[in-house]
């Protein structure tokens, strides 16, 4: 008999929301071209600027600044541009920054030349006080700043102080790009509240489909050079036919993510904390990375001594639940995670991720309890415990 799978790793992807499929369905039957402007073009182009909206709604930005994409990597590799125009001005970035703890979207730069990295406390959050010595030293005849970072960290769920970044970005004249991906329907996110310039989001981390996501400005003004040239789609700033299906499934799933937001999330992490205690109960040897910081309530990141990731991943697989060795963003492989480097600690054993979501049921949890359990106890007692 087939054994009834438990999943648990929404961080990589969230099913697909039965809101989402529906108001995709319901593209499908649309034939017209959003660019055209005979009445099937006009219903297709209503439906892009509803769904822009919701999307803005989302994080308390103007439907105007959201930029439909391709995905969260193509927004990144067009936001990490050091080509900008102000209105008819041109601006020139020198340095981009980003924290050592990024996802590889981010982390790879974008279009810079120039790349360094900004440290991060044992805690697994940003380090500030590094950041403030290399702007104090940022060369002023490169061009203007450029900082990158994560609102919540793909792996940890560790919450930065994105708010206290920006203060210290725009002192120097800079820009702040902030990736909320894990972020966006997860904790409040308001791009006004942050102070950023820019944030990236995406739809499938919501509940919405694969293959299309956001870049999303504080103004109209500020923007990069386009990364894909075109026809002229999205005012000018990326190229190319929107894709109707994937962006209403988006702009639902954003609708849903945002309706009754604080109690659904206080649900998630209640259950959250439920597993890890009786995790720890099972093992008490048990490491939960960035437990001291503020986390967004479905994450749990941890190791547990002489237990590899590889090898923990495949055994819990084998249980029926689904879980991640760290982020879903290399094509299947499993290696060390840069994260726990970052932060100081021994990268070698590496960590497993569980990561929760609005479906997960309290049945789920206590099921994924006696599965660690049983992990850690046949560990024991192979006398692999450290």
């Amino acid at each position: 008999m087939a054994i009834e799978r438990i999943y648990m790793d929404w961080n990589a992807t969230a099913p697909l929301l039965d809101e989402a499929r529906a108001a995709m369905m319901a593209a499908l039957m649309l034939s017209g071209n959003p660019s055209s402007v005979h009445s099937e073009g006009r219903s297709a182009r209503s439906l892009v600027e509803k769904s822009r909206r919701q999307v803005a709604a989302l994080v308390g930005a103007s439907a105007q600044n959201v930029v439909f994409t391709s995905c969260a990597t193509e927004a990144a590799n067009t936001v990490l541009s050091p080509r900008y125009k102000m209105g008819r001005s041109v601006l020139s970035f020198g340095t981009l920054y980003v924290s050592a703890i990024e996802h590889p979207a981010v982390r790879m730069g974008g279009r810079f030349e120039r790349v360094v990295e900004i440290p991060v406390l044992k805690t697994g959050i940003l380090d500030l006080a590094a950041l403030e010595m290399l702007l104090a030293d940022h060369p002023a005849e490169h061009g203007l700043p450029m900082v990158a970072v994560m609102l919540a960290n793909n792996e940890t769920g560790v919450i930065q102080p994105v708010a206290d970044v920006a203060a210290l970005v725009h002192a120097k004249g800079g820009v702040l790009v902030v990736d909320a991906v894990q972020a966006a329907g997860r904790m409040p996110v308001d791009i006004e509240a942050l102070d950023a310039d820019f944030l990236i989001i995406s739809a499938h981390k919501l509940g919405g489909p694969k293959g299309v996501g956001a870049l999303i400005a504080r103004g109209e003004m500020l923007m990069p050079e386009p990364l894909i040239r075109g026809g002229g789609q999205e005012k000018g700033h990326r190229g190319g036919t929107e894709n109707l299906c994937a962006i209403a499934g988006f702009g639902a799933a954003s609708e849903y993510a945002i309706n009754d937001l604080i109690n659904r999330n206080l649900r998630i992490r209640t259950l959250r904390d439920q597993m890890e205690a009786g995790m720890r109960n099972a093992a008490e040897d048990l490491v939960i990375h960035g437990e001291v910081a503020e986390r967004i309530g479905n994450t749990t990141f941890f190791t547990l001594p002489g237990l590899k990731a590889e090898t923990g991943q495949i055994a819990f697989d084998l249980e029926g639940v689904a879980l991640s060795a760290g982020a879903a963003c290399s094509s299947g492989k499993v290696g060390q995670s840069h994260v726990l480097t970052a932060m100081g600690l021994d990268a070698g054993v590496g960590g497993l991720r569980i990561s929760i979501g609005p479906a997960t049921t309290q049945a789920d949890v206590d099921a994924v309890v006696r599965v660690f359990a049983k992990i850690a106890a046949r560990r024991q007692h192979s006398g692999q415990a450290a």
